[in-house]
């Protein structure tokens, strides 16, 4: 499959995917709470590390429908901006978190593979998208994010791990799942160290693992 096609094949998906929670967690809207339980642990343990990042601004990158930036991100930050390519998930988004929310900052419509940070962010949160990347255009996103970064910044990344070495690719929405030793090479690669990585508990034992990182630029 060609690059063009890898990334049109997943943007028609997401255009027929309704924007519910339900939809946006691919029929498994029973685990949103769970999930929400465990990152917000995992970001308490990078707010109240030494050294932490400030509160001010975060960026939530694929966001969907807001589902992560309304129940982690806005209780915990003074300003939360968006990332989202698909044009109905960013106007649920607004109508989801409140459009008169004062913590709601910029909203960009644009694929991660194109986006370009303009600000300095103290914690990017990348969460169940980055499978929509090929390996170079995650590099390079993760590069830019990591040049992002306010003092003391972090990338967070929460993403499905496969249990055996290889890549495994899904057709239906065209996105592909990493084996953790690729990831921690492209963290490598993209001039990130991990400082923290956790594993979330409580989901279904037939679906991916989750597994969370923290990520910090190599100084």
């Amino acid at each position: 499959m060609t690059e063009n096609n890898f990334y049109k094949k997943a943007a028609n998906y997401w255009a027929n995917v309704p924007a519910t929670i339900d939809g946006v967690l691919g029929g498994f809207g029973h685990i949103s709470d769970i999930d929400i339980d465990g990152s917000r642990a995992f970001l308490h343990k990078v707010l109240t590390s030494e050294n932490p990042p400030r509160t001010k601004l975060a960026l939530d990158c694929g966001a969907g429908i807001g589902r992560v930036a309304k129940y982690l991100l806005i209780p915990q930050f003074e300003t939360v901006e968006l990332v989202e390519q698909d044009e109905k998930f960013i106007n649920t988004a607004k109508q989801l978190i409140g459009e008169d929310n004062a913590k709601l900052g910029a909203l960009y419509k644009i694929g991660l593979q194109h986006f370009k940070p303009q600000k300095r962010y103290d914690v990017i949160w990348c969460q169940w998208v980055l499978g929509h990347l090929n390996d170079y255009d995650l590099i390079s996103f993760l590069e830019r994010c990591g040049d992002a970064l306010a003092e003391n910044g972090v990338i967070i990344v929460k993403e499905n791990i496969t249990t055996s070495s290889e890549l495994e690719y899904d057709d239906e929405d065209s996105s592909v799942t990493r084996p953790r030793d690729l990831m921690t090479r492209i963290f490598k690669a993209a001039n990130l160290r991990i400082i923290k990585t956790d594993i979330q508990i409580g989901f279904p034992e037939h679906i991916y693992p989750v597994h969370s990182f923290a990520l910090s630029r190599v100084t």
